[in-house]
């Protein structure tokens, strides 16, 4: 009757810790080496199976399955991985273009230059009636611009610079706020700032733009494009 010796245990064992081993570690090199051991695995239980008590093909086949499938999820995973980094790679071509472009991103001030200054807001929800105050640095009320009835979204606005009483604004940095109503129900609303991207940057968060000194924003954050 043929039997497994302790050589062929103790190397079987071995085999289990290596598996073991090899399981911790997720690059490729580590499932391939996996994969090698479990087929010497299995093949050290063929050839030193008692004739009289063999493996149960099911079980054989089994884990056969069971490391088709871990080489399939590992696959998977890679083709997942490449096709990611090609949309990345492309999305960051596509964000390059938005260098030197004027933006509005979230932000509570506007600057007033020659040309006026621009600004916005974002509506969660539709308003019926939408009213932005422009602050000075002491919180003084300069002017206040009404922007009527608008839908949930975003709006950019221009400010020409002209105080409440008719005269012309100091140039210089504003603080801006927004009061929105839906009836007599208050709306959320944000602000938004204008600004021009100065760069892209791509990291293990995704894509970000830098807007001058304003910072840096997800391209989420970017609410429109001037």
């Amino acid at each position: 009757m043929a039997t497994i010796t302790n050589s062929s245990t103790s190397s079987t064992a071995e085999i289990y810790a290596s598996l073991a081993r090899a399981a911790e570690s997720s690059d490729s090199s580590a499932t391939n080496e996996a994969q090698t051991n479990f087929l010497t695995l299995l093949t050290t239980q063929l050839k030193n199976q008692d004739p009289l008590n063999p493996l149960d093909n099911a079980q054989v086949t089994s884990q056969l399955a069971q490391i088709s499938t871990v080489d399939g999820i590992e696959r998977l995973n890679q083709t997942l991985t490449s096709m990611m980094d090609g949309m990345l790679s492309s999305e960051t071509m596509q964000a390059a273009a938005l260098v030197g472009r004027s933006v509005l991103v979230p932000g509570q001030h506007m600057t007033l230059g020659e040309g006026g200054a621009l600004g916005g807001v974002t509506l969660d929800a539709a308003a019926s009636d939408v009213q932005v105050s422009i602050m000075d640095a002491t919180g003084r009320e300069v002017a206040s611009i009404d922007m009527g009835a608008l839908q949930a979204g975003t709006y950019g606005f221009r400010w020409d610079g002209t105080a409440v009483d008719g005269s012309a604004a100091a140039g210089g940095r504003y603080t801006i706020a927004v009061k929105a109503l839906a009836g007599e129900q208050r709306v959320a609303a944000q602000t938004l700032e204008q600004g021009t991207v100065s760069s892209i940057t791509r990291g293990t968060s995704g894509i970000a733009a830098e807007v001058g000194s304003l910072g840096m924003f997800s391209m989420s954050e970017i609410r429109q494009i001037l």
